[in-house]
């Protein structure tokens, strides 16, 4: 499978990323990279951004790092829209390293039509952009054989195949890729975030992959299916990871700006009673001019 994915370095598309986010950093960066590529941890390789699909790769490790300060060594990570089910793989092999990184497990569901794209319902689906039957899956059969043993995916409507997994889902959530293009098929994906408090993290990484071309607005498609959940979820907010660019090395990568948090306010981990008890100390700072 890692084969495959680095394959994709020969995609004229890739260069062009490659040239645009990378060739304007600074040289010591890129050098540090290369090292990072060839012999650093996976840690390391996720920092300087050496795995393909940077935002999975960043938010599954988060994930992971997150759930291990709670004691918690399993969790479940989603894509809503496998289509083709590039995306799918390439999370369950991220998922596979970070394992070996922390130790924490992963239970990987994928959701699908498993027909393509329905028809759009109105302009706020973009309709201008994607039209029924978009991105179909090409070999269910071969996708489905060639998934680990904690990968599934569930096919056809959304809201019916939520209604399943969660009944079916054991470990809490930790990640959410979203990538439905559709307004109305993003309001059915975020349905997953107002289930119990205690079925997630307390902060859920929330990948938009459908809001990084100059026309996606927050009138239409998945940005305005965020602004009308926050609207309407008075403890559950979903926003924009707070300087996350000012915290990477390379700082001009798209994937910045489509990496949010799910606040799962109402959580027991955000509680005063419960943090009163974890505190074992209080924080103290030093003066270095006394």
């Amino acid at each position: 499978m890692q084969n495959k994915m680095w394959n994709k370095l020969f995609e004229r598309r890739i260069w062009n990323r490659i040239y645009v986010e990378r060739m304007g950093e600074p040289l010591v960066y890129n050098i540090a990279s290369l090292f990072a590529l060839l012999g650093g941890s996976v840690r390391t390789k996720i920092k300087y951004d050496c795995i393909p699909r940077q935002p999975y790769a960043f938010s599954i490790l988060a994930a992971a790092d997150h759930a291990k300060s709670y004691g918690i060594d399993r969790v479940t990570i989603i894509e809503f829209g496998v289509a083709a089910g590039a995306g799918l793989m390439n999370m369950c092999w991220i998922a596979e390293q970070v394992t070996r990184e922390t130790g924490v497990k992963f239970d990987i569901l994928g959701f699908d039509s498993g027909e393509g794209m329905p028809p759009p319902v109105d302009y706020r689906d973009h309709p201008e952009k994607y039209f029924t039957g978009d991105f179909p899956p090409i070999d269910r059969q071969a996708l489905l054989e060639a998934l680990p043993s904690n990968a599934k995916i569930y096919f056809g409507p959304i809201d019916t195949s939520l209604e399943k997994a969660r009944k079916e889902i054991n470990s809490v959530i930790a990640f959410v890729s979203i990538d439905v293009d559709y307004y109305w098929s993003t309001r059915q994906c975020l349905e997953v975030l107002t289930w119990e408090p205690s079925r997630y993290l307390p902060s859920v990484p929330v990948y938009l992959d459908d809001i990084q071309d100059p026309d996606d607005n927050e009138y239409c498609g998945e940005l305005l299916a965020v602004k009308e959940f926050n609207a309407g979820n008075d403890r559950r907010k979903i926003t924009i990871m707070n300087c996350l660019p000012y915290w990477r090395i390379f700082k001009n990568s798209v994937w910045l700006k489509q990496v949010y948090y799910a606040h799962i306010l109402d959580h027991e981990y955000r509680s005063l009673a419960f943090n009163a008890k974890r505190r074992t100390s209080k924080t103290v700072l030093t003066n270095p001019h006394l």
